[in-house]
């Protein structure tokens, strides 16, 4: 049986770009693997020829060859290589070695892809540091010491990792790849070299101060600005803070999350403050001027009107936190607590006995009303 036509096989006409010939492959791969089609036994071969085309198509030369030859380009139906010297795929060998092309174009996303190298040395971990501040603090922002214990270069090595800051060597495993591959009919495995854990690279005299790792624990002390308007739960990013890269590699960051403490006085929500302020009874009566503290250290006037109650509510403007982010700084709400005074002379009570005979006057619905329950109260008890 002749074979067809490579670009028939792929579903191309001649001419196709690399990207049509790749994605094409791509296409066909998925639909005629072995795996996915254990009910058609003719999907195998039709598989393997899907690669040998590809095989073919994907190199330049090899193309240039088949384009202007066809078939008859490839010595022994591509056992022998083309006539002007390149390499043919032949046997089930070369189809493991092409299989592992499809593995990588199918999976390179999710395994790292082919990387032509080894793989770079290994990240850093990121750190978190809890930070607890006062509400002042939050209000009018600061900086702070902090101290972190954490991973920093070593410098005896430079963060090599090698006695004397010298190169690592290249790993005889994997030759540097960082990769193993081991070929199981038609299956590639790829795996993490087990001589350098992937690096790529061995140390063959380690640092006698960081045993080979590049790093070694040390306690920091970094200066962190804190933004006014901070709250619970914001979080706070100081790139390349955190431990040191393995031999070399790049840090990770700090994370730094903050708690606002609770405050004796105020109540914060968002931007706006809240507190509660004792009222004598004669001032919410008669109402008058009172001094309530603010967040920032100062004192502002407020006017009671007559008749204040417990639980009023009244608002001083742009005396709440300011926002992390820009714009207008939040409210203060302050909610009036009357207190009823106690531990009162002779001289007070006769004047509240008085001050009530004269609002029975005023209001002699009200004081009948409150006759009536008193009478009720007192038959229960009889």
């Amino acid at each position: 049986m002749s074979k067809r036509d490579f670009y028939e096989v792929l579903g191309l006409s001649r001419g196709a770009s690399a990207d049509e010939l790749k994605k094409a492959y791509r296409a066909k791969a998925k639909e005629l693997h072995p795996d996915r089609n254990a009910d058609k036994p003719e999907a195998e071969a039709q598989f393997k020829e899907v690669n040998e085309a590809y095989e073919v198509l994907k190199d330049a030369e090899k193309k240039a060859a088949y384009d202007r030859f066809g078939h008859a380009a490839f010595e022994g139906g591509m056992g022998g290589g083309p006539r002007h010297g390149g390499g043919g795929m032949g046997g089930n060998g070369d189809f493991a070695s092409a299989f592992s092309d499809v593995f990588d174009d199918l999976f390179g996303d999710f395994m790292g892809g082919r990387q032509g190298g080894r793989q770079r040395a290994s990240r850093g971990a990121d750190l978190r540091y809890n930070l607890r501040v006062s509400l002042e603090d939050a209000f009018n922002g600061l900086q702070k010491t902090i101290k972190v214990p954490t991973s920093v270069q070593c410098d005896e090595c430079h963060g090599s990792g090698a006695e004397g800051g010298a190169e690592p060597t290249t790993c005889p495993t994997c030759s540097g790849l960082g990769k193993v591959r081991a070929t199981q009919g038609f299956f590639t495995v790829e795996r993490t070299c087990p001589t350098c854990s992937g690096l790529g690279q061995i140390i063959k005299n380690p640092c006698n101060v960081c045993s080979g790792a590049g790093r070694v624990q040390k306690e920091r002390a970094l200066s962190v600005n804190i933004p006014a308007g901070v709250e619970t739960g914001t979080r706070i990013r100081l790139a390349g803070e955190g431990e040191a890269g393995m031999r070399g590699g790049p840090p990770g960051d700090l994370y730094i999350f903050i708690e606002v403490e609770p405050h004796k006085i105020f109540e914060r929500d968002g931007a706006e403050l809240h507190c509660r302020v004792p009222v004598s009874m004669t001032v919410a009566a008669l109402g008058g001027d009172i001094e309530v503290p603010t967040i920032d250290g100062g004192r502002s006037r407020v006017k009671i009107p007559s008749g204040s109650q417990s639980g009023r509510q009244m608002r001083l403007r742009n005396k709440g936190m300011p926002a992390l982010r820009g714009g207008a700084t939040g409210d203060m709400f302050i909610e009036l607590a009357v207190e009823t005074p106690v531990n009162l002379t002779s001289k007070q009570k006769e004047l509240l006995r008085e001050f009530e005979s004269l609002a029975e006057d005023n209001n002699p619905e009200s004081s009948s009303f409150f006759r009536s329950v008193k009478s009720f109260w007192d038959s229960m008890k009889g």
